[in-house]
């Protein structure tokens, strides 16, 4: 008799151990998810572990009011019967890099006469330093703003530690100044700045992001590009990132096949524009 009672008493202890093993039960699956959006928005930014943006056209739409009148006034002060419309240096974007970008221009028209044939490259080199001085006046002077939207991802991916970088085929000092000035001291300091010549070969090469992911030690599936340009979007295709394309005065016609998503502006209605939960659900 008292064989037959152990097996029972066994199974009883058993079921009421089991009836009392830790689960998730249906209760705490819909306190999880009616939880705070405070919670679920740290749940999910620690999953992106960082935003890259390139500069120009992304962080401020500098290229049209920027760059290009930078460049007029320099070819203006070194006797160089030159001037960009905003048609012509439209097309003249689809070329990568300042210098790149003189160069091809007047491989094409023809060279200045005022420039030596010898003394080409020093002298593009030279355009370009002055360029940038011209453009770092203007954003020092405040006729440059940020995009819609930029602050807000960037205060919240700093409140939610995901780190932030910037990618640019644009002199570093520029890109640096620009962050500084328009965001001020406490939020350029946040920002891992790769720009200018620290690459050999430019955008649409992956180079500039393959640097960023490298030395900032980074894990790519955990990483979005924010981008404005076809050629950008071929950079961040490349690396193997996702990105995210937010169109700017020069490039809303352009294809952007192969992007993870499409944007007029990030935007600065939170409720309405992009947030860290939807870069974090662009991740691969």
């Amino acid at each position: 008799m008292h064989l037959l009672v152990l097996p029972v008493l066994l199974a009883v202890v058993s079921l009421d151990v089991e009836a009392f093993a830790p689960k998730t039960s249906f209760t705490e699956k819909r306190f999880c998810s009616r939880s705070s959006i405070k919670s679920t928005r740290t749940f999910l930014a620690a999953s992106l572990e960082a935003i890259l943006f390139d500069c120009d056209g992304v962080l401020a739409d500098t290229e049209r009011d920027g760059h290009r009148p930078a460049f007029n006034r320099a070819f203006k002060e070194n006797g160089i019967d030159e001037e960009w419309g905003i048609e012509r240096y439209g097309v003249l974007l689809e070329t990568g890099g300042g210098k790149e970008r003189m160069t091809a221009h007047w491989n094409e028209v023809g060279w200045p006469n005022v420039i030596v044939e010898d003394e080409r490259v020093e002298k593009v080199k030279s355009l370009h330093l002055q360029k940038t001085d011209i453009f770092m006046d203007l954003i020092n002077d405040g006729a440059i703003p940020l995009r819609p939207g930029v602050l807000r991802i960037v205060d919240d991916a700093i409140a939610a530690g995901v780190r932030l970088a910037c990618c640019s085929t644009s002199n570093d000092k520029a890109v640096s100044n620009l962050i500084k000035t328009l965001m001020g001291p406490e939020r350029a300091a946040k920002f891992s700045i790769f720009a200018g010549d620290m690459v050999k070969a430019k955008k649409p090469a992956p180079d500039v992001y393959n640097m960023a992911v490298d030395e900032m030690g980074l894990n790519k599936s955990r990483c979005v590009i924010v981008e404005d340009t076809q050629i950008g979007l071929g950079a961040a295709k490349a690396a193997g990132i996702s990105c995210i394309v937010t169109k700017s005065s020069y490039t809303g016609e352009e294809d952007f096949t192969g992007a993870d998503m499409v944007v007029d502006e990030l935007g600065d209605d939170p409720d309405t524009g992009v947030s860290l939960d939807t870069l974090t659900s662009l991740l691969n």
